[in-house]
């Protein structure tokens, strides 16, 4: 049995081939999913605002309409409830049927819901915002396919040197998804404004929001679309991971064959039959599988549940820190397109500074440092940072004080994206054997995007403030924002303690860390 002892020719071949231009197309056509994804996310948020003043203008009010709570929470809900569902049934179909034949379908499904969102047509506002939660439940569902298929597909075609950082490169698309959509709502909104002039709301109730503006959330929301359209060609024709191909399918030598097509390797066509595990391996809900990487799974999904927790609770106050901070007027002085405009550029702004440089920091570091030390300080100078923002509370709230404000806001993100928000999407894609990667890591993005819908929902509420009468619009007094942040800074410290339960994985070879390469686990002696 000694073939079962040594790691298969062409997956070592893989291990140490030299970094090549495939690798980087590889980069841009696996991103896409996280770029529609950044995209739709950072979109959604301005695009609500407009909504509100379109569809939910009462007559004769103080203030622009806005969405009611229940609307505002399904439009933004449903998206991750979808993203949750899709996380799971994809993770474990691409272990199924193999990466590659799940990976066309989930890009078609964004493409085809991103277009379908935006033509959400109806004679009332209800209706217009059914159909828009109903396409935006299957974008989410697309995107989520994604999470699992990218990591895995990445972290199998990498070698075991740079694989980190190619990962990490794939989810930093969502950085470029950020800015885009930051750029294109700068843009469109620029443009309609200066194509049809409205009065501020205060001025005019009705005339502040003119009848264009509908087309503005829609050409938004269906440009998000273009980028994975235009990288479906080279989806399909990536050939399957030689990791799947060799350990789950057992057939080495199509792997050899695949890999020689698309990188400059050399390897010999292996003629061992019967050599790989996947069929008779251990399940998921084994015993076997408990005692290996239980521990891992629980860490992988804790750290990402409470790391998503912090991530999306910010950017959901993030348009209310702007108002207070007076870093946007109030939305009764300006016309529809003006907030949106207003809004976008703040968020961008805020972006290019502190989100997009701290994924670009993993990339680079990530393979020198490890990825334990990045997630474990992560969490630690996001829970002093949101400290920071939460104990002087008053104090930043106070006029002339908001830039101080805003500089900590973007260092607890910047510290997200170099930290946590990275290593939870490429650890899990690293540690798990071939036959459940995709599932285990379509696990550990679920429970992510648990952490996502409460952390967005529950603090909806809870930053509320707990006197009746200053709470937004339809909502219940909450805890206010001061002691929120307290409650975020507990999650992240939560999140450094079950960083120890994940093993660290840089340099190694992922048969390695899922102890595929040795048969004595296998039931063969």
């Amino acid at each position: 049995m000694a073939g079962g002892e040594q790691q298969l020719e062409v997956l070592h071949a893989l291990d140490v081939a030299k970094t090549q231009w495939y690798h980087f197309t590889a980069i841009i056509v696996a991103g896409m999913g996280f770029f529609t994804d950044a995209y739709d996310l950072f979109c959604i948020s301005l695009v609500t605002k407009l909504l509100g003043r379109i569809y939910y203008r009462l007559d004769g009010s103080p203030s622009p309409g806005t969405l009611p709570p229940h609307v505002s929470a399904s439009v933004n809900g449903v998206a991750f409830v979808g993203t949750l569902s899709g996380q799971l049934f994809f993770g474990w179909l691409g272990d199924k049927l193999g990466r590659k034949r799940v990976y066309g379908m989930t890009l078609m499904l964004m493409v085809l819901c991103s277009v379908a969102s935006a033509l959400s047509f109806g004679h009332t506002p209800t209706s217009v915002m059914a159909t828009l939660c109903f396409f935006r439940f299957w974008l989410g569902f697309g995107i989520g396919g994604d999470y699992p298929l990218s990591a895995t597909i990445m972290s199998e075609y990498a070698n075991k040197k740079t694989r980190g950082a190619f990962i990490a490169a794939v989810f930093a698309m969502q950085g470029f998804g950020i800015m885009t959509g930051g750029l294109v709502a700068i843009v469109v909104s620029a443009s309609f404004r200066a194509g049809f002039p409205a009065p501020s709301y205060d001025e005019d109730h009705v005339a502040s929001t003119p009848p264009q503006a509908d087309f503005v959330w829609r050409i938004i929301l269906m440009l998000g679309a273009l980028p994975a359209a235009l990288t479906y060609y080279w989806r399909t024709k990536m050939p399957e991971t030689a990791r799947y191909t060799a350990l789950v399918a057992n057939n080495a030598k199509q792997a050899a064959a695949d890999m020689s097509k698309v990188l400059q390797v050399e390897m010999a066509a292996e003629e061992q039959e019967g050599h790989g595990h996947g069929g008779r391996g251990f399940g998921l809900f084994s015993g076997e599988f408990g005692r290996r990487h239980g521990l891992h799974l629980v860490g992988t999904s804790a750290t990402w549940f409470l790391l998503d927790m912090a991530f999306y609770s910010q950017n959901l106050f993030q348009k209310d820190i702007f108002s207070a901070v007076g870093w946007i007027p109030k939305a009764a002085t300006m016309s529809a397109l003006e907030e949106l405009f207003r809004i976008a550029r703040a968020q961008t702004l805020i972006a290019l500074c502190g989100t997009v440089p701290g994924y670009w920091f993993t990339v680079a570091l990530i393979d020198v440092v490890g990825r334990f030390k990045i997630q474990a300080v992560g969490f630690l100078m996001m829970t002093l940072f949101m400290l920071g923002l939460a104990v002087p509370y008053q104090h930043w709230t106070a006029p002339g004080n908001h830039v101080g404000f805003v500089v900590l806001y973007g260092l607890t993100f910047f510290f997200a994206n170099f930290g946590p928000n990275s290593t939870t999407f490429i650890v899990p894609a690293e540690i798990f054997p071939a036959r459940l990667r995709a599932t285990c890591h379509g696990i550990s993005a679920a429970s992510g995007k648990l952490g996502a819908i409460v952390g967005s929902f529950g603090f909806l509420y809870l930053a509320q403030s707990p006197d009746q009468g200053k709470t937004e619009h339809g909502y219940p007094p909450g805890i206010g924002v001061r002691n929120s942040l307290f409650l975020l800074a507990a999650c992240n410290l939560l999140g450094l303690l079950f960083t120890f339960l994940v093993p660290e994985s840089k340099g190694k070879s992922l048969e390695e860390m899922s102890g595929e390469g040795d048969g004595h686990h296998h039931g063969v002696v």
